[in-house]
């Protein structure tokens, strides 16, 4: 056992600008657990590129820590979000009919993993920093790009580092103790360059996450406010028993769902409303209504921000196999914005990626919420498009259910979001990939080899080229008249299938056909 640390100091490796919650979450329990450890939160996604090194350097030199602990959110290239837009560039690489824009999309394409690449190894260069200038104190690394490819960076980190499987407290909380093997799941690279593995299950009792005490965050993160004019992350539990083909939530955070108090959940939110005029809340669970149990959790939730009279714009995850008439309208009651869900049309596709509802049931739930009391809140889509099992049939039926919900809810409020399913790494989408040969057996994942990369974005022929020419007729003409992206790809699409023929599946039509000879051999 090693002697009880005094100071911490968490870096947050570069992201996008997105709420910490993370970061906040552990450092709250750990003040509420050790009050007298002195803890500070530099978060490195604030700063210029530019000035993060000597702002990391100077805050490691004046601090000195015993711990430095890294959180790593984000590892793979093909993921779209808001510092790039990867899905454009792969669907102009592949399928523009323009030369032009297939070139500039492969010159975009070399950017992004240029990019990745230098962020990859700038981050590794972080934690040598530390290391360098603190040959003493102990490194942690977590976040959810750890949790997923925790042995490569285990490998790659300095020696005396930590590296934190999933949930942190438990690990941190023994490291703060001085214990020289820390609780959970986790790897750690000896002093030696030795890498040694601990396993264990997801178990930290929630419900001694009380609501974060606000005051003191600010107190030890000078880039707290920063955030407050946007949407704030809090979660109500961990864990996800559902076993989606291509998800890893139930490997990140365990397959048992454990839930916070809801009191302490709702005192949470009322605080970030009244005391620091936050409006707009996520709740960041993998799913926020997803079980019977959890049905009766949110609600019990919902019930405390009512009587709380919390103010806010909320939204989340939601799977609507267990929704009531009463808690639909309670979600609407607290100020639901948006109902965000996984959607296809067709039971056989729900099936074939172990989706775990049943089509008819959330088609009875949105006429639940219709009959609630909507208004104007926004319907999200987040469509699996292409998934194995998808053909030219259930696409249709997918677009028939959405003119169902345009109905129901408006076609403005509807917006069906375009993505397509990123191969993980021990996901059983992966295996049946590897068994089928569309990925070779001994792929890496987290290869910065472009036509790997692509294919790890699943939009395979013949379908891949329908769907991708439809969104960039879209986007290209920014949603046909100013239409959503979305609406407007759906659109597209159902006027291209609505010439097919089951005879003629192999070669569809219109925007699938190739429009000449070397275009067809390009693909």
């Amino acid at each position: 056992m090693q002697k009880p640390v005094r100071s911490i100091l968490y870096v947050r490796l570069p992201v996008w600008k997105i709420w910490p919650g993370g970061v906040v979450y552990l450092a709250d329990f750990i003040h509420k657990q050790r009050p007298d450890v002195r803890q500070e939160i530099l978060d490195l996604a604030l700063i210029e590129a530019g000035e993060r090194e000597a702002r990391l350097r100077e805050r490691l030199l004046e601090l000195r820590p015993d711990v430095v602990a890294f959180s790593w959110r984000n590892m793979q290239t093909f993921g779209p979000h808001p510092e790039n837009d990867a899905l454009e560039v792969v669907m102009n690489f592949d399928h523009s009919r323009s030369l032009w824009r297939r070139a500039k999309a492969a010159w975009d394409a070399v950017g992004i993993i240029w990019d990745y690449a230098a962020a990859r190894l700038k981050n590794f260069a972080y934690l040598g920093l530390a290391r360098r200038l603190l040959p003493e104190s102990r490194l942690v690394v977590g976040g959810t790009a750890v949790s997923i490819f925790g042995k490569y960076i285990a490998r790659k980190c300095p020696p005396n580092t930590v590296v934190v499987v999933g949930e942190g407290e438990e690990a941190m909380l023994s490291i703060a103790d001085g214990f020289a093997e820390p609780a959970g799941h986790h790897w750690f690279k000896e002093p030696s360059g030795n890498l040694v593995h601990r396993q264990a299950e997801e178990s930290f009792d929630l419900t001694r996450l009380t609501a974060v005490d606000f005051p003191y965050i600010e107190s030890i993160f000078p880039g707290f406010r920063e955030y407050l004019d946007g949407t704030i992350g809090v979660h109500t539990k961990r864990g996800c028993p559902f076993q989606c083909h291509f998800c890893l939530y139930n490997k990140i955070e365990g397959d048992r769902q454990r839930y916070r108090n809801p009191k302490e959940v709702a005192k949470e939110v009322e605080m970030l409303a009244t005391v620091y005029g936050v409006r707009h809340i996520w709740f960041t669970d993998a799913q926020f209504c997803s079980t019977k149990r959890s049905a009766a959790h949110v609600e019990a939730v919902l019930d405390e921000m009512i009587a709380r009279q919390v103010q806010v714009r909320w939204t989340g995850y939601l799977r609507l196999n267990h929704l009531t008439a009463d808690i639909a309208a309670k979600m609407l009651k607290t100020g639901i914005e948006s109902i965000d869900l996984s959607f296809t049309g067709t039971q056989e596709v729900i099936d074939s990626l172990t989706l775990g509802y049943d089509l008819e049931q959330q088609m009875s739930a949105f006429r639940l919420f219709k009959d609630a009391g909507f208004t104007d809140q926004k319907v999200k889509l987040y469509m699996p498009l292409n998934a194995p099992g998808e053909t030219p049939l259930t696409l249709k039926a997918t677009i028939a259910r959405i003119r169902e919900l345009y109905g129901m809810f408006g076609r403005e409020n509807v917006l069906p979001f375009i993505f397509f399913i990123g191969v993980q790494p021990d996901t059983p989408i992966e295996r049946k990939l590897i068994a089928s040969g569309y990925l070779p057996a001994d792929y890496d994942p987290l290869s910065l080899n472009p036509f790997l990369i692509k294919k790890l974005l699943y939009n395979p022929a013949p379908l891949g080229r329908i769907i991708g020419r439809a969104y960039l007729e879209a986007f290209e003409s920014r949603g046909v008249a100013d239409d959503y992206v979305g609406r407007a790809t759906m659109e597209i699409l159902e006027r291209e299938l609505a010439t097919w023929e089951p005879e003629r599946s192999a070669t569809l039509p219109g925007l699938l056909a190739p429009s000449t000879s070397e275009e067809a051999a390009g693909q």
